[in-house]
């Protein structure tokens, strides 16, 4: 009989039978060498394995999660609770490197750990013992709740929901596969004369057709079967994503802003004065499509936010708290503003910067309405998903245009720009003023609240510096000599910029070319006309704003407070 060693637990090894076989058979020793006396799976397949349960899984907590509004992929509930966790320098890095693709690089990322750790995870319960993948995807389940319950925005006790019954779905898969992917015992039998006997003898039933030498083909047709299997699996898999995918489209707030129909605004804008774009190939667009606008957020996907039961909230040391549902909103005075967005993450040169004309209600006149309070310092504006910023109250009724906007570039907020309603503050980065998804205006002091960003290490305040970037010809272009257009924008919010000029190698600053602009609150395009000469040089620019500031040449990384210095770069003249 089998040697009772490996009971238990999963072993490989070389068992030997030396027995007389019953009846009529040889009286001689039939010798079975048995290879995998417990079958294992190859390494290849049991890793296999692992990553299917977890598609699986995974796929499953996302049809579960179409069941409610508040439910999400345990992989969107974990990759939030990852950027809430990374320190400052984690987050810049992710910005200079991927710069608006940050949020999909991060789900890449999760995506490939899931895959290591799934892989590893098959490879542990196929080829050792099967309590240990249980306990690694039930591990996992685990966490997917635990950052399910604990999102920033609070969250109902059932939120856990799809992550649990996802855990399950990959415990089911991983147990279905451990019994399937068995492969039949690989043997070299000499002595007597019975083959039937000597296949008994090994633990199975004989294949049909197979004689001493016929372990290899079923061999084969295990591994065809197996491959089958896992095939069949995945292909499920993907078919219960798509439909969780089609079915969570329910709860998207697509159809809300579809049916959106913006008001004639109080006070309308004409367009923009002739002189404001230079018409320089290459320079950027004075107005940003909306869909070319950055995107720079913690909000690992768009809160979905219908207008139909979204409610904005004045709270805090204010005289009388305001509630206003969008239609509220809506019916009040609108204005457009054109107004330059910054992101405090954007470097020297950078892109993360935009201009729109914003539709929206002033923020002072709801402060008004509410009666703001003597000692209140700070305005904090709270986002759907928990997300804060704040910014000085000085900043709100000093008389610039600060906006609960509606609508960008003569539409509805886009979803990933904050819809129904958001922030915007001219003269201020994004990070401390441009709250999307608003939900809640509080009025308090900095002594009784850091924003999101202040409890990172980031600046408590943070008024935009003055910049300017060469966005023609770019870094390392080759040019012919003779007449080059050198062009790009420069910019300081709430202030203006004046003058613009432009230092070829270490010659003297020259001054560039303005356009016109509608207001102090967005960029400037600029052109300065160079002569060049043939050889390699190197190209600077600086700007000047409306209070006489010459933008410094120190250079500082984004944190705390935005990044400064000269942007500068080589070009080659032939």
């Amino acid at each position: 009989m089998f040697h009772p060693a490996g009971a238990g637990r999963r072993t490989s090894g070389v068992d030997t039978l030396a027995e007389n076989p019953p009846g009529d058979a040889p009286h001689d020793a039939v010798e079975i060498v048995e290879q995998n006396a417990d079958r294992l799976p190859g390494r290849l397949l049991a890793a296999l394995a692992g990553l299917v349960s977890a598609l699986v899984a995974l796929a499953v907590a996302g049809l579960v999660a179409a069941g409610h509004r508040s439910w999400r992929s345990p992989v969107l509930d974990v990759g939030d609770r990852i950027i809430d966790a990374v320190p400052s320098w984690v987050k810049d890095f992710a910005i200079d490197t991927f710069g608006t693709n940050d949020k999909p690089a991060l789900l890449i990322g999760i995506g490939i750990l899931l895959a290591v750790y799934a892989l590893v995870l098959g490879l542990v319960a196929l080829r050792h013992r099967l309590i240990y993948g249980i306990v690694g995807i039930a591990l996992f389940g685990l966490i997917g709740a635990w950052a399910a319950n604990g999102r920033r925005a609070g969250a109902p006790w059932h939120v856990v929901v799809p992550s649990l019954v996802g855990a399950l779905a990959g415990i089911a898969a991983l147990i279905l596969l451990d019994l399937r992917l068995v492969p039949p015992p690989a043997a070299t039998i000499t002595g007597g004369s019975d083959d039937t006997l000597q296949w008994a003898a090994a633990g199975v039933d004989r294949p049909t057709g197979t004689g001493p030498t016929g372990g290899g083909s079923d061999r084969r047709r295990f591994l065809g079967q197996s491959a089958a299997l896992l095939f069949g699996l995945t292909c499920a898999s993907a078919g219960v994503g798509v439909l969780g995918r089609v079915l969570g489209q329910r709860y998207t707030a697509t159809e809300s802003r579809a049916s959106v129909r913006l008001p004639i605004p109080a006070e309308t804008l004409p367009p923009l004065p002739s002189g404001t774009e230079l018409g320089i190939p290459g320079l950027t667009p004075f107005v940003t499509p909306n869909a070319d606008f950055y995107r720079i957020d913690t909000a690992l996907s768009a809160p979905q936010v219908p207008t139909d039961d979204w409610v904005l909230r004045v709270t805090g040391m204010v005289d009388n708290e305001l509630e206003l549902t969008y239609e509220d909103l809506l019916a009040r005075d609108l204005i457009e503003r054109d107004i330059t967005l910054t992101c405090v993450s954007n470097e020297v040169g950078g892109r993360l910067a935009g201009t729109a004309r914003w539709l929206g209600t002033r923020l002072d006149d709801l402060l008004s309405e509410a009666g703001v309070q003597e000692g209140a310092d700070q305005i904090v504006g709270r986002s759907v998903d928990g997300y804060t910023c704040g910014f000085p109250v000085s900043a709100a009724l000093d008389g610039r245009d600060a906006l609960v906007a509606v609508a960008m570039n003569g539409e509805p907020l886009p979803i990933e720009h904050g819809f129904p309603a958001r922030l915007i503050v001219p003269g201020l980065y994004g990070y401390v003023s441009a709250t999307k998804w608003l939900t809640e205006i509080e009025v308090t002091t900095f002594a009784d609240h850091d924003h999101y960003w202040a409890r990172r290490g980031w600046a408590t305040e943070a008024p935009i510096k003055l910049f300017s970037r060469i966005d023609t010809p770019k870094g390392l272009a080759r040019v012919p000599a003779g007449m080059v257009a050198v062009a790009g924008v420069a910019w300081r919010q709430a202030v203006g910029v004046t003058a613009v000029e432009v230092q070829i190698d270490d010659d003297e600053w020259q001054p560039a070319e303005l356009g016109e602009v509608p207001s102090v609150d967005t960029w400037v395009q600029w052109r300065y006309a160079w002569q060049a000469t043939p050889g390699r040089h190197t190209v600077r620019v600086r700007a000047i704003d409306a209070e006489g500031d010459v933008q410094t040449a120190d250079r500082a990384e984004p944190i705390p407070d935005g990044a400064s210095g000269h942007h500068q770069i080589v070009v080659i003249v032939e």
